[in-house]
C-alpha cells in the first residue's frame, strides 16, 4: 500500500484504474477504512481512476497528533491529489467523508467537478452528542464500544444476511485509534456548512438508505436545499453504508452523476480536450493545436469533440481497451504515423507487453502477417520489448 507524508503524518492511500481515466476521490465513514469502497472499485475501475485514503488513525494511516477540522481533512485530500498530479476530480463520500467533501466544496471548489455524497448531512447529529461520544471513546476505548457503535451502520436485513460482514467491520472499528476517532467526533461536532454550499455549480447527487438512522432521508432532503441543484436518492433496505450494502445501486448513481457525457452528446470541446491531453500528453496536444491554421483548425475541433470527447470519453470501454483497439486497427490499416503515436500512448495508459503482443497477434490472424510484422517492428523501435538489431523481417 502506498503512502504520502502530510503535516508530519503518514497517509495510506490506494490508486485504482487507468491513470488517464477521470479521477474520483473516495472518502470513507467514521470508524471504518478505505476498504468500504472495494465493491465500488471493482465495479468502476474500468471507467474511472479511483483514489481512496484512510482518515487519521483509521486503517493504515498514522494517528491524529492534535485537534482536526473538516478543513484539515480537505487539505489532506488536496495534498494527496497534488502528490498524484491531479488538478480536478470528482468526489464520492460517505458519512464523515461527506462532511469532508463539503469542506472541499467550500475551500477548493475549482478542484471538484461533481459530487456524490452518501449517508451524510450538514450537519450530522448534534454538537452535544458528538462531544459525549468522544468522551465515552476516550474513557472506555473502542474495543469495548465497537458492538454498540457499529449497530447504527447496517440495515437489519443486511445484518441478518451478512453477519460476517458486520463482525469484520466491528473488528476494524476496534483496531481504530481511539484518540483519532474521538477527534473525528469533535470534527463532526464543529462542522456545519449550511449556507456555504450553493456556490458549487457542479453536478451533485445525495444518497441515503431508507433504514439509515444516523442520517435519515429527512436529513438528506434538508441538505438538498443547500445546493443549487441536487439529485436525491433513497435506497430501500439500506442503512448507513451504501457502498457496502448496495454497491451495484450506488455504482449506477455514481456513473449517472459523474459521466453524463457518455449518454448525453454533444460533448463540449473543453471536455474532449481534457481527455485528449490525459491520453496523448499535454505536450503533443499543445503542438497539434498550436500548429493548427485557419485551414485545419476546424478539423482539430472536430476530432477533439468527436474522437476524444464522444468516443474516448464514453466509459462503456476503458482507455486501456480503447488503446488496444485503436492500435490494432491502425496496425491493420498500415497507418504508421498514428500507429507510432498510439504505441507511445499505450505506455502512458499502462498497457502491458503481453496485452500489446496479443493485440498484434489478432492483427496477424485477421488482417495479415505482413501488417502484424511491421507493427511489431515499430513497437520494438518505440520501447516495446528488446530493440531490434536489424530491420529485417521476422515473418
Amino acid at each position: 500500500m502506498p503512502f504520502i507524508q502530510h503535516q508530519g503524518r503518514a497517509i495510506a492511500y490506494r490508486d485504482n484504474g487507468a491513470p488517464t481515466a477521470p479521477p474520483v476521490l473516495l472518502v470513507h465513514p467514521l470508524g471504518m477504512s478505505q476498504g468500504v469502497w472495494d465493491a465500488i472499485v471493482a465495479r468502476l475501475s474500468h471507467r474511472f481512476r479511483l483514489i481512496s485514503w484512510d482518515l487519521p488513525g483509521h486503517g493504515a494511516s498514522a494517528a491524529a497528533t492534535g485537534p482536526i477540522t473538516a478543513e484539515d481533512m480537505a487539505h489532506d485530500a488536496l495534498a494527496l491529489l497534488d502528490a498524484l498530479g491531479i488538478d480536478r476530480t470528482h468526489v464520492v463520500a460517505t458519512s464523515i467523508g461527506g462532511v469532508i467533501a463539503q469542506a472541499l466544496l467550500v475551500v477548493a471548489p475549482e478542484r471538484l467537478q461533481a459530487a456524490v455524497l452518501t449517508n451524510t448531512g450538514t450537519p450530522i447529529g448534534t454538537r452535544e452528542a458528538w462531544h459525549e461520544r468522544a468522551a465515552r471513546v476516550r474513557e472506555q476505548r473502542l474495543p469495548a464500544l465497537a458492538e454498540t457503535l457499529s449497530g447504527r451502520w447496517f440495515a437489519p436485513a443486511f445484518v441478518a444476511a451478512e453477519p460476517a460482514t458486520l463482525a469484520g467491520w466491528q473488528t476494524q472499528l476496534a483496531r481504530t485509534d481511539a484518540e483519532s476517532y474521538a477527534r473525528c467526533c469533535e470534527l463532526l461536532a464543529a462542522a456545519d456548512f449550511r449556507g456555504r454550499l450553493d456556490a458549487f455549480t457542479g453536478r451533485v447527487a445525495l444518497v441515503t438508505g431508507a433504514d439509515d438512522v444516523a442520517t435519515p432521508p429527512a436529513a438528506l432532503q434538508a441538505m438538498a436545499g443547500e445546493f443549487r441543484s441536487a439529485e436525491v436518492a433513497v435506497l430501500d433496505g439500506v442503512g448507513h453504508v451504501s457502498s457496502v450494502e448496495a454497491p451495484e445501486r450506488l455504482a449506477r448513481i455514481v456513473i449517472r452523476t459523474l459521466a453524463p457525457a457518455a449518454t448525453e452528446p454533444p460533448v463540449a470541446y473543453a471536455d474532449g480536450l481534457a481527455i485528449r491531453k490525459s491520453v496523448l500528453g499535454e505536450a503533443h496536444v499543445a503542438r497539434s493545436t498550436q500548429n493548427a491554421t485557419a485551414f485545419d483548425a476546424p478539423f482539430q475541433d472536430f476530432i477533439t469533440r468527436n474522437a476524444w470527447g464522444e468516443l474516448w470519453g464514453n466509459p462503456d470501454l476503458s482507455h486501456r481497451q480503447r488503446s488496444l483497439i485503436t492500435t490494432a486497427i491502425l496496425a491493420a490499416l498500415g497507418r504508421d504515423g498514428e500507429l507510432e503515436l498510439h504505441l507511445k500512448t499505450a505506455h502512458r495508459i499502462g498497457i502491458t507487453e503481453a496485452e500489446l503482443r496479443q493485440a498484434l497477434m489478432h492483427v496477424a490472424i485477421y488482417a495479415g502477417v505482413p501488417a502484424a510484422n511491421h507493427a511489431f517492428k515499430l513497437a520494438r523501435q518505440h520501447g516495446w520489448g528488446e530493440a531490434p538489431d536489424t530491420a529485417t523481417s521476422q515473418s
